[in-house]
């Protein structure tokens, strides 16, 4: 089958006009596959407006592609110069012999909610409840919550619910309507929830801090190629530059948001503030990926998460994170 059979009909621009990352380096030109709703498009759109590309040395072009396979699908056959994804599926491409690598894009993970006037007050109140899990039986942000409440508890908080996976509109609705007695989703799914009033009950990044681990620590990064940074190292180094002016700007600058707020699909003041401040906390720290604290991290998620999260690695690769440098 055709790699643009296999991209969803969603895409914005058809895979036969591109000329492709060798050909775009021609003209300095940088192209990176995005979701159409996704959250990444705030930060490459405010490169691209404010000029952050240009100032440093390239042209930004986004592929709009109907849903992470597409992404994923679109970078393994070089038809986009980078995508946006978590650092697992990098790990696992670079183990199976591929040269990607991760740029850090973002810390941001999920929490777990229950409504306001729920009686649960910690995840132990949640026994024999059910639960609604955005991302499937090895969404993270579940992996590490459970490993949390086995530390604390010493059994199994998935043998102690029943778990109900969905999309995260769905869940975000399962939640609304008291089918679950509490949900895990994506974080801004989980803005836009307790900007409506849900309450939360333990945080990913909290759980992480208690096992050990370190909350800074990247789970999605921008995926690039070693040959394509090796080639075009001054194209690269200039993306890394102006990811981190996009941030500093908009970590700093409230009116920079008036902007974006369009393609936020915020219902009010109240959501709009909550995705804005959601997303600033999950800026990550400047300076190179801690290599150690990645594999902590990979090594408790694997515990749980088997083969199914893992796809057989045991340790993650020599060189997967890239600074920027």
């Amino acid at each position: 089958m055709k790699l643009t059979r296999r991209i969803a009909a969603g895409a914005a621009v058809a895979f036969a006009v591109l000329a492709g990352p060798a050909a775009a380096q021609d003209d300095a030109t940088i192209t990176i596959g995005t979701l159409e709703n996704g959250t990444v498009n705030w930060e490459l759109e405010t490169i691209r407006s404010r000029g952050f590309d240009t100032e440093n040395g390239f042209t930004l072009e986004m592929l709009p592609l109907a849903g992470n396979p597409a992404t994923q699908v679109a970078m393994q056959g070089g038809e986009v110069d980078a995508i946006v994804s978590d650092f697992l599926w990098v790990a696992q491409q670079r183990a199976q012999g591929s040269d990607f690598a991760f740029l850090p894009y973002s810390t941001a993970v999920g929490s777990l909610v229950v409504p306001a006037d729920s009686p649960v007050q910690n995840l132990a109140d949640l026994k024999g409840g059910r639960i609604g899990i955005a991302g499937g039986p090895v969404d993270k942000s579940w992996l590490i919550l459970r490993a949390w409440y086995q530390q604390q508890n010493g059994t199994d908080l998935a043998d102690e619910t029943e778990q109900v996976f969905g999309a995260p509109p769905i869940i975000q609705n399962a939640a609304e309507t008291g089918q679950v007695d509490g949900a895990i989703n994506f974080w801004h799914f989980l803005a836009k929830m307790k900007a409506g009033g849900m309450r939360e009950v333990m945080s990913v990044s909290q759980a992480a801090t208690d096992l050990g681990l370190d909350p800074a620590t990247p789970l999605l990064g921008y995926v690039l190629r070693d040959g394509w940074i090796a080639e075009n190292p001054s194209l690269a180094q200039g993306l890394a530059r102006a990811s981190r002016q996009a941030k500093e700007y908009l970590a700093t600058d409230d009116a920079a948001w008036d902007a974006l707020r369009p393609m936020m699909n915020a219902a009010d003041d109240a959501e709009f503030a909550a995705l804005r401040d959601g997303w600033r906390e999950g800026i990550p720290p400047e300076g190179p990926v801690d290599a150690e604290s990645a594999q902590k991290m990979f090594a408790v998620m694997a515990e749980l998460g088997g083969e199914e999260l893992t796809g057989g690695l045991t340790e993650l690769p020599e060189g997967l994170f890239w600074s920027g440098e």
